[in-house]
């Protein structure tokens, strides 16, 4: 019986990126590991096996130049490069070790070998259940039994996992090493920061020995615990049924404050622990996530910015031809003047303009030429327009002034006290309200969301206009959002109402980072009484991308499209409520439909999003919605819907949908994490 220890390995670990290949004392981890791991007598080799990815090429010369044996195979599929060693070495048990384990002890392999043996297993560990130090993990198992597994394991889990489908098929020929007393609670593995730490002060305390056995680390644990501190929140096999992206989300709240760039991406909004985080590639409205998996995307659409679905054909190729040609250099280039040209020949009432990359930015900069035009400080606001000083000082004189401004929650520590009372949210259709603030606070500036949940009553939107005329205030309208989902333009043309200046942003480069700022020539023009510049507001990609976006949205008619899917979806969202009388009430433009509950709005929201995330699509209660949406496509969503409608519905005949839920509730605002 040839028995040989696989050593699975590699240096793109999400959490721990080169683990296996940190030093300590002149030692790599995994030269570590195998020096602990040759002093077993039952193994006849060790190899270790990892990945055809060129990361992994460092680790490859090391260990062959450690003289120990190294193979080569797929990244994911860790089942197929066990079985593939396993055959190529024609070995008849197979010792499973992983690479994070440094303190592996040759007298445990060499027991759990001895009781594979002897008990005539097709199975045998320490592990199922759990009793030794994480670590300590060892798994034995026969050849047969992995090749069936092989041939026949069909699930991304099983084939990452190696054993758990050999755990199912040698159910009845399984044996366990369990160990006196249950210190499974220990944690001496290594896949986190925290537990480099605790694995170099072992190791150092050793030095230069480093053949101790486990119960010599045990002995020092009861005597010298603080060695072992570092990693004692985190919880043995917290990341096992994570995908790649979900543990690559947690790393980054590690490295990256707040996790990720954009509060609307946090998976916390969507799904806490569920979330698959990040995206590998997408197309139309399909979205591939870390590890393969494709969903279909009936959510954000990239919080907005893909009308046209994404990576529309027209705007890539227009992209790349840019990128071929050069996409900065010392001169300036030409696609900005005509992305100008384009939108103020889309909007008469506009002279000039400016581009950007963000909407913050956007906003900002329109703040700065507004307040310079009109010679005056105050700004009035109503709706969401960004993460800048000049908006979150609202909050310096009240933490909850823009709590109904779309999100809230937003402190403004870090925003200098001397703002405070320079800008004054005010609501939305309440003219007395912002007659009474421009009387009261000398405001020079209003800056507005044309519509977002609701349109305007009692003529509204002319009413701030004429206010503005009559009293010189400089009206901005924020159509970052808005802009383009109605009208080819500006939702303003709708309502026939013209601002002074209009920001564009969002869906204006299908996916590609571009904003715009136009105005008329006399409001415009006090930009050049201040100091407004950026270098890489003149890189040519995004107006590339907003000319060739524009192009197609023209000739599709988009705004057209993407408002009658979105009447539709809000009728039959209507009608599973009624079917299954649930009670729900909408918000938003067509195009960006969404609803909410009644009550326990946050624990149905993140019910739906965890059902029909098993179904394959990425959906909560809101859709932002592109011509990429097939009719075929909102049937399967509404096919996979109404089922959850339905639970939804039995939860008032005393189902408690807290009991359906896998995880945390969902996020509805801005919240510090931890």
């Amino acid at each position: 019986m040839k028995v040989a220890a696989i050593i699975q390995a590699r240096m793109g670990s999400t959490r721990l990126p080169g683990k296996v290949m940190k030093s300590i004392n002149g030692k790599s981890i995994i030269e570590l590991l195998i020096g602990r791991l040759s002093q077993s007598n039952e193994l006849d080799e060790i190899i270790v096996a990892t990945s055809n990815s060129a990361l992994n090429d460092p680790l490859v010369k090391h260990i062959k130049d450690l003289n120990f044996l190294c193979e080569r195979g797929d990244e994911d599929d860790v089942l197929s490069r066990y079985y593939n060693v396993a055959l190529k070495y024609k070995l008849d048990t197979i010792v499973r070790i992983t690479g994070d384990c440094p303190f592996i002890d040759s007298s445990i392999v060499d027991e759990l070998v001895n009781i594979y043996k002897s008990n005539s297993a097709q199975y045998a560990s320490n592990v199922s259940p759990p009793s030794y130090p994480d670590g300590l993990d060892v798994e034995v198992f026969s050849f047969e039994a992995l090749e069936e597994a092989h041939k026949n394991a069909t699930s991304r889990f099983d084939r990452e996992h190696v054993t758990p489908f050999i755990k199912k098929i040698s159910e009845t020929k399984q044996s366990a090493l369990i160990n006196d007393e249950d210190l499974s609670q220990l944690r001496w593995t290594l896949d986190e920061i925290e537990d480099f730490e605790v694995v170099e002060g072992i190791f150092n305390h050793f030095y230069p020995n480093i053949l101790f056995s486990w119960s010599k680390i045990l002995e020092l644990y009861n005597t010298k615990p603080d060695i072992f501190s570092a990693n004692k929140k985190l919880i043995r096999n917290e990341t096992q049924y994570m995908g790649k992206g979900q543990k690559l989300y947690k790393h980054s709240k590690k490295i990256i404050p707040g996790g990720n760039m954009l509060l609307s991406k946090r998976p916390e909004m969507f799904l806490p622990e569920g979330w698959p985080a990040y995206f590998s590639k997408s197309k139309g409205c399909d979205v591939w996530d870390l590890d393969g998996n494709k969903y279909i995307d009936m959510s954000f659409m990239g919080i907005g910015t893909n009308i046209l679905g994404y990576g529309h054909p027209d705007v890539d190729a227009a992209v790349m031809k840019t990128i071929e040609n050069g996409n900065m250099s010392t001169l300036n280039c030409p696609e900005e003047v005509h992305l100008i040209e384009k939108l103020i020949d889309m909007h008469p009432w506009s002279d000039m303009g400016r581009t950007a990359r963000t909407g913050g930015e956007a906003n900002a900069v329109a703040i700065r030429i507004a307040r310079a035009a009109s010679g005056k400080d105050k700004v009035a606001v109503c709706g969401y327009h960004g993460w800048h000083d000049w908006y979150l000082s609202a909050n310096l004189g009240s933490a909850k002034s823009l709590d109904g401004h779309l999100l809230p929650g937003l402190d403004p520590n870090g925003v200098p006290r001397d703002l405070k009372d320079s800008v004054f949210p005010f609501q939305y259709n309440d003219f007395s309200g912002l007659e009474k603030l421009i009387s009261d606070k000398d405001i020079g500036v209003i800056k507005m969301e044309v519509v977002r949940n609701e349109g305007p009553e009692n003529n509204f939107l002319q009413k701030v206009r004429n206010i503005c005329t009559e009293k010189n205030i400089v009206l901005i309208f924020d159509e970052c959002t808005s802009g383009f989902r109605e009208t080819f333009g500006g939702i303003h043309k709708k309502y026939n109402v013209d601002p002074d200046i209009a920001i564009f942003g969002k869906a204006l480069g299908n996916g590609y980072a571009i904003t715009a700022i136009i105005g008329r020539e006399e409001v415009m023009e006090a930009a050049q009484t201040s100091f407004i510049s950026s270098t890489f507001w003149t890189e040519r990609i995004g107006p590339t991308a907003a000319l060739k976006t524009l192009e197609v949205m023209e000739a599709t008619e988009s705004w057209n499209t993407i408002t009658n899917i979105g009447h539709d979806v809000r009728e039959r969202w209507s009608m599973l409520a009624k079917k299954f009388d649930v009670d729900i009430c909408f918000f938003g433009l067509p195009s960006l439909s969404g609803f909410s509950f009644a009550k326990d709005t946050l624990l149905f929201k993140t019910f739906v999003t965890q059902e029909m995330l098993k179904k394959g699509f990425l959906a909560g209660t809101s859709i932002y919605l592109s011509i990429a949406h097939s009719e075929e496509l909102i049937n399967s969503y509404f096919d996979r819907l109404e089922p959850i409608f339905s639970t939804i519905g039995e939860c008032k005949n005393g189902k408690d949908i807290s009991d359906l839920l896998d995880g945390p509730v969902c996020h509805s605002g801005f919240k510090r994490l931890n």
